[in-house]
């Protein structure tokens, strides 16, 4: 398998086996399936590589999983735990802001800090997703086992799957930061707030939709399609179901030029506090898709 295509440049399996099949959307590829010299089948899928770390033998009937060795799992674990608990407070942070901004219980100083603070972790969370996807496992040796590259805290790789929805999202994450620190400016006409706030807002929302769209070509290998018994599918539905709501609150805060007042304020903290709680929700369930090394680090035998 040495040909330059898009899946040896995603995943580079051992010299020698025979290319079957490629997933994925676009330009982008998330599965590739490939023969071996025994007869057997591998499978690297980039979600399952980057989140579980570990790819899929099948021999005679038996799936192996091949893992990565247990010291870069353990930092593939952290940066997951990282992750999934700052989305989790960065979730719930947005979504309490939302609701005393809609009950007026507290002033506009204290929700704007809520809000900036929930950012903080939406944007750690997000580099954290990033520091994962660079880190995954790209390769299996000639020994077998899966290869990794020296730990690294940045790298620019759009053609991997994985990279561009972790990247987007970060981006994402930073435009909606500085909406949120152009909040605390005060005395701004319309137009400064549509520029300074709203415009800002409304491509982080962009952003947010379209790595979750990303993510389920990862997931689904291609279009959308119902995956149940699928968590990684739940955590990617579920954001993508707050990136919606994301947005649907971020048009209603346009500020119209003729009565300087907002579309609609309910559907813009409601609007948030759904789209944060999923975002909080996902990060939860995130905490679960790690991960699990086997003591020996190699591979586990599994049922056929």
């Amino acid at each position: 398998m040495t040909d330059p295509s898009p899946a040896t440049i995603t995943f580079r399996a051992p010299d020698g086996t025979a290319p079957r099949s490629t997933g994925g959307g676009w330009s982008l590829v998330s599965r590739v399936q490939w023969e071996q010299t025994d007869g057997s089948t591998g499978t690297w899928e980039s979600r399952q590589a980057r989140k579980r770390g570990f790819i899929e033998i099948v021999r005679d009937g038996v799936a192996e999983r091949i893992r990565v060795r247990p010291a870069h799992a353990v930092r593939l674990a952290r940066c997951n735990a990282v992750s999934g608990f700052s989305f989790f407070l960065g979730g719930a942070l947005f979504t309490l802001g939302a609701v005393l901004s809609q009950l007026g219980s507290a002033g506009e100083t204290t929700v704007d800090w809520t809000f900036l603070i929930g950012g903080f972790f939406f944007s750690t969370g997000a580099y954290a997703g990033l520091v994962q996807a660079i880190n995954s496992p790209r390769s299996v040796g000639a020994d077998g086992a899966l290869e990794e590259r020296r730990w690294r805290w940045w790298a620019y790789e759009p053609s991997r799957t994985g990279w561009l929805t972790a990247f987007v999202l970060f981006a994402g994450t930073l435009a909606f930061a500085v909406s949120l620190i152009d909040a605390f400016l005060t005395d701004l006409a319309q137009p400064q707030l549509d520029r300074l706030i709203w415009a800002p807002e409304m491509v982080g929302c962009v952003l947010f939709l379209i790595s979750g769209h990303i993510a389920i070509i990862e997931v689904c290998h291609g279009r959308f399609r119902l995956l149940p018994r699928s968590l990684a599918w739940w955590l990617v539905t579920v954001n993508q179901l707050g990136s919606w709501l994301f947005l649907l609150s971020g048009l209603a805060a346009f500020v119209r030029p003729a009565t300087g007042t907002v579309i609609n304020v309910a559907v813009i903290n409601w609007g948030t506090a759904l789209g944060a709680a999923c975002f909080s929700a996902a990060g939860v369930a995130q905490l679960f898709e790690r991960p699990d090394p086997a003591p020996n680090g190699h591979c586990v035998t599994m049922a056929p």
